[in-house]
C-alpha cells in the first residue's frame, strides 16, 4: 500500500526567498536545467518574484513546515498580443521526486492561470545531450507529457553549459478556449480560492 503525503500548495511570499533559493542553487549549480551558470543573490531572487508577482501566480509546496517547490508563470513574450499565453517553471527539491506533489504544484498553477483566463501553456524544456547525461535526464520532458503538455519546437544546440550544447524542447498546453472576441486577461488573485 502506498503512503499518502500530506502536504499544502499556497502562494509565495517574498519571505520564502531564501527557502526557494536553496532549492534552485541545486538546479544551477548541479544540472543544466537551469542554463544560469551563478546562483542569483537573495535580493535579486526577491526582484525576480516581485515582478511575476505583480500579475502572475506564483506558488509554493509545503510539507512538515518546510518548502519543498515551487511553480510560477511569466509573459511568454513582451508584446500586448501575446497577453493569453504564459511561460511555466516549476522546480522541486532534490529528494521530492514521484510523490505527487510536482503534479499538484503544476496542476494548481493551471487553474490559476486558467482563472486569470490564460489559454496557452509553454515550458521551456533542456534536453539531454546524450542517454546517460548526468546533467540532464529526460524526466521534465516526461513530467510534462504527463500532464498534458505536447513538443511543439526544438532549438538546437541552444545553451552551452559544462562544456556541452543542449537542445531545448517547447512544449505548449492549451488550456481554454480561444474566441474571436477574448476577454481580457485579469491579474493573479493571491487568494487560491478566489
Amino acid at each position: 500500500m502506498k503512503k499518502e503525503i500530506m502536504f499544502t500548495i499556497e502562494p509565495a511570499a517574498l519571505e520564502d526567498a531564501a527557502e526557494l533559493l536553496a532549492i534552485y542553487d541545486h538546479y544551477v549549480r548541479d544540472t543544466a536545467i537551469s542554463f544560469e551558470y551563478e546562483t542569483p543573490t537573495e535580493e535579486e531572487f526577491r526582484g525576480r518574484m516581485e515582478n511575476i508577482l505583480r500579475r502572475y501566480p506564483y506558488l509554493v509546496v509545503r510539507r512538515d513546515g518546510r518548502i519543498w517547490g515551487y511553480a510560477y508563470a511569466g509573459a511568454f513574450h513582451a508584446r500586448a498580443a501575446y497577453d493569453w499565453c504564459c511561460e511555466t517553471t516549476i522546480y522541486l527539491h532534490k529528494d521530492a521526486v514521484k510523490c505527487g506533489m510536482g503534479r499538484a504544484l503544476y496542476e494548481a498553477l493551471e487553474e490559476a492561470l486558467r482563472r486569470m483566463g490564460v489559454l496557452n501553456l509553454y515550458a521551456i524544456v533542456a534536453c539531454p545531450a546524450a542517454e546517460d547525461d548526468e546533467y540532464v535526464t529526460r524526466n521534465s520532458l516526461d513530467f510534462h507529457r504527463h500532464l498534458g503538455f505536447a513538443p511543439v519546437g526544438l532549438w538546437h544546440k541552444c545553451g552551452y553549459k559544462f562544456g556541452r550544447w543542449y537542445d531545448v524542447a517547447c512544449m505548449e498546453k492549451l488550456i481554454g478556449s480561444h474566441a474571436e472576441d477574448q476577454p481580457p486577461v485579469t491579474p493573479f488573485a493571491q487568494d487560491l480560492n478566489a
